[in-house]
């Protein structure tokens, strides 16, 4: 970044050097980008069941409502990376404001065409731009406090905040979503993101003092932006990001269609909640814990942990043990995503770290759009909540990858010369 200066309230302290919420959210400015950042990225969490909902409702094929999701979400998984190393050269207002606006028309698109029953062809083509707009708020948040915190132990603890505020949106989304679309109509869901989108993403945009600063490109400073994906470690946690995306989309889908079975549609977004809830509460957890274990490890025993309880979702044929296999599932979530991130802090240098939180979170999306797909022709196909099979399929695949390739999740030497190659002030590692 433009600058080393570590505010005065992330110094190493009594009060600091633990991971504290409290230390963490008396950081200077911290709370300037905060709220409008939450703002901004809780219409995420509607969309993919926005559409969902939309396009079953007008076609009746939760195949066809499946992969009109899927483009959307393979669209921002392609998209993301570029749009977060775009944010890092060029600055992330630069990049927001064109963004929340092409989103916000192609949201809009998207639900006139669903509503005139176009074909599904005319759908995709609509999804295309409605996903690759997707705001990036997440890893422009998590850029903001590597700048705030730079040097100092809250790091981790600023990983275990915004994986709670990720799924606090994964709370109140699902459940917004699904009562608008069911209680008001279809069409809600999707308008009311794409007007919490066009809202949120310009407050925070206008946060410009606390936005990572831009250094002018040139000389040893003009290195491939790519890098980021050089990183062994980081194309590791891509897959692992996948499989935690199968998880969001057969969860998606396949509770929708076991709630429609059962004549308790409205009962969706609150299973839904319970999985996102056990998400939010382990982050918490996680994030007050101060681990002596080394990432790489808790990664694997988590991991291991949410392919184990993905693996009984299809045998649920009740509500209770389903909100209860779910709750199961979401604790296990969460652990994984704060370490991964955790992990990012580690391996990619200060200047691509936008880029690099990005690619992580466009896996999110690319693995929840397969998964979409996927069980939305399950559920089309076979028996109610054969979806389920689909969590199961994506982590227990993504474990048996980050098993194999789990010293690439290690920090070397070259990382610290990658960070001089991108012209960062200092080799400092940033965790």
């Amino acid at each position: 970044m433009g600058s080393t200066v570590t505010d005065d309230s992330a110094k190493t302290s009594p009060a600091s050097s633990r991971p504290g919420y409290g230390a963490l959210l008396r950081t200077r400015g911290a709370w300037t980008f905060l709220l409008p950042g939450f703002a901004a990225r809780q219409p995420f969490a509607m969309l993919t069941l926005s559409i969902v909902l939309l396009v079953q409702h007008t076609t009746g094929s939760y195949g066809a409502a499946g992969a009109a999701a899927a483009v959307t979400g393979v669209s921002m998984a392609l998209f993301a990376p570029y749009s977060g190393r775009l944010a890092d050269r060029y600055g992330q207002r630069a990049v927001l404001l064109p963004g929340v606006l092409v989103h916000t028309v192609s949201g809009l698109s998207l639900t006139a065409l669903a509503l005139a029953h176009a074909p599904l062809w005319a759908l995709f083509l609509a999804a295309v731009p409605t996903g690759a707009s997707v705001p990036q708020v997440g890893p422009m948040v998590r850029a903001r406090w590597g700048v705030k915190l730079q040097g100092s132990p809250l790091m981790g603890t600023a990983a275990a905040f915004e994986s709670v505020t990720d799924e606090l949106t994964f709370v109140f989304g699902p459940l917004l979503a699904t009562a608008l679309c069911t209680a008001v109509t279809p069409a809600a869901g999707l308008l009311t993101e794409a007007a919490l989108t066009l809202v949120g993403g310009l407050l925070f945009a206008a946060q410009k003092s606390t936005q990572p600063a831009v250094t002018a490109t040139g000389g040893a400073a003009h290195v491939e932006h790519g890098s980021a994906l050089r990183i062994p470690g980081v194309r590791v946690l891509i897959v692992t990001f996948l499989g935690i995306g199968s998880v969001f989309g057969g969860m998606q889908v396949s509770l929708a269609a076991f709630t429609q079975s059962i004549g308790e549609p409205g009962l969706n977004g609150v299973l839904y909640g319970v999985f996102a809830a056990g998400n939010m509460l382990s982050g918490i957890v996680c994030g007050a814990i101060a681990w002596k274990t080394a990432p790489q490890r808790r990664l694997l025993v988590g991991y291991a942990a949410l392919a184990l309880t993905a693996s009984a979702l299809w045998t649920a044929h009740s509500v209770l043990l389903l909100a209860a296999l779910g709750l199961l599932v979401g604790m296990c979530i969460a652990p994984s995503l704060i370490t991964g991130y955790t992990l990012v802090e580690a391996l990619v240098p200060a200047r691509a770290r936008t880029e690099a939180f990005t690619w992580l979170t466009g896996a999110v999306a690319l693995g929840q759009a397969a998964a979409v797909t996927v069980a939305g022709q399950l559920e089309d196909r076979l028996w109610d909540g054969s979806g389920f099979l689909v969590p199961m399929g994506g982590t227990v695949l993504a474990l048996l990858t980050l098993v194999a390739l789990r010293s690439a999740l290690i920090a070397r030497k070259e990382t610290q010369t990658v960070a001089r190659g991108v012209g960062h002030r200092s080799p400092v590692t940033v965790d």
